[in-house]
């Protein structure tokens, strides 16, 4: 009997600490570390071990303890689900809720805009400043002839491709990724623009011809206009004689284009060069995009900036003289090319 009454009193002392146990494990899972809500900018790096991110989530003060957090991740069969990216956490969340913000993806994002008429270099400035990508990296990457082909671009590098626009991301995608992102929402644009339409010219020329009218422009009402221009000197075999695309040849340009820079022996300068230049001098939105897929009829074939963001169209070298005069009689040369 006493042997008996023993093993009842080990049996039930152990059941004790077994309950005692779980009571502990589950106050743990439901108690935050402590009160503060301040958010604290969590990283989890690639390739790291649940080990590692229970000792680090300790040490920065968001669970009280590793191991349980550690048992709990096991338990729930998420050990291998935490995914790497920032994540934005508090001492007031419960380690259940932490676990489960590491293992749905929940990242921490952040938008960024791409405007209008950037090259490739300028867009990689503004992600770097941003602390989204290496600039080398990424210009690295929009040269690559593996990658270009891949996405069925005609060309020597992806610029043209990378589609202004306000992306949503999440910090540590990388240089490849963002890429991706900026092409596919190129072509998925191009597309629908282009849905049931026959193309006036191939995809490469069209791309082309857009960024010029991108950076001739900032008015949308305008650049309808400025491409049908382009067209009517084209189909005349005129130079198109674009300063954008002498300056996109500079290797440094100061910021004033000289008339010796449009002697400049360039492929992109087209006061030298007839036809349009190698490839594209920028990145063009939806609407330069538009303008050159279904181009106004018009017969200009001249224009010269009106120094209020417009500019003046004409359609013989006569008028397009007298609007020159008119409008830049003050410069040392017309603005905006296209006086020849």
């Amino acid at each position: 009997m006493p042997r008996r009454f023993a093993i009842f009193l080990t049996a039930l002392l152990v059941l004790i600490l077994c309950g005692f146990a779980v009571l502990y494990f589950g106050y743990f899972l439901v108690s935050p570390a402590g009160t503060e809500k301040t958010e604290e900018i969590f990283v989890v790096k690639k390739g790291s071990g649940l080990r590692a991110i229970a000792a680090q989530l300790e040490e920065r003060g968001l669970i009280k303890g590793n191991n349980l957090f550690m048992i709990w991740a096991y338990v729930r069969g998420g050990a291998r689900d935490i995914k790497a990216g920032e994540y934005s956490l508090n001492q007031s969340m419960a380690p259940v809720k932490i676990l489960h913000i590491l293992t749905s993806g929940a990242v921490k994002t952040y938008s960024f805009t791409i405007p209008e008429g950037l090259s490739a270099e300028q867009i990689a400035d503004v992600l770097q400043r941003r602390n989204l990508v290496n600039k080398r990296d990424f210009i690295y990457l929009i040269h690559d002839k593996a990658l270009v082909a891949s996405y069925h671009v005609e060309g020597e590098s992806l610029e043209g491709y990378l589609f202004p626009d306000t992306y949503v991301i999440s910090r540590g995608i990388g240089a490849r990724d963002l890429i991706d992102l900026m092409v596919n929402r190129f072509w998925e644009v191009f597309n629908s623009l282009v849905e049931g339409r026959k193309l006036p010219m191939p995809v490469k020329d069209i791309v082309t011809m857009a960024s010029i009218v991108e950076k001739e422009t900032g008015m949308a009402e305008e650049r309808p206009i400025i491409a049908s221009v382009f067209f009517n000197r084209l189909k005349k075999r005129m130079r198109l004689e674009s300063d954008p695309t002498v300056i996109y040849g500079l290797k440094d340009f100061s910021g004033d284009l000289k008339r010796k820079d449009l002697r400049a022996p360039s492929p992109y300068n087209t006061y030298l060069h007839r036809g349009l230049p190698p490839g594209p001098i920028a990145n063009p939105g939806m609407e330069a995009l538009k303008a050159v897929i279904n181009p106004l009829e018009t017969d200009y074939l001249y224009f010269v900036s009106k120094n209020d963001g417009s500019h003046y169209f004409s359609s013989t070298l006569e008028e397009h003289n007298r609007a020159v005069y008119k409008y830049q009689k003050r410069r040392r040369r017309p603005a905006s090319g296209k006086n020849k």
